[in-house]
């Protein structure tokens, strides 16, 4: 019964890391976070972070 449950608490924190793996924290960060703290507070993380600047060499 709390397999179901615990398969969605997994997929959903996959997804936010998806999402933040330009930004700052990372796929990881996002994926530690979202499984640690519920998959909102790692929402929440996801927004009010910024993404990462992309270094281009054109000067």
């Amino acid at each position: 019964m709390n397999a179901p449950i615990s398969l969605f608490y997994v997929v959903i924190s996959l997804i936010i890391a998806y999402l933040g793996r330009t930004y700052r924290f990372g796929f990881w960060g996002y994926f530690f976070s979202s499984l640690l703290l519920t998959p909102i507070v790692g929402c929440f993380l996801l927004i009010a972070s910024m993404p990462v600047k992309s270094s281009s060499k054109d000067r």
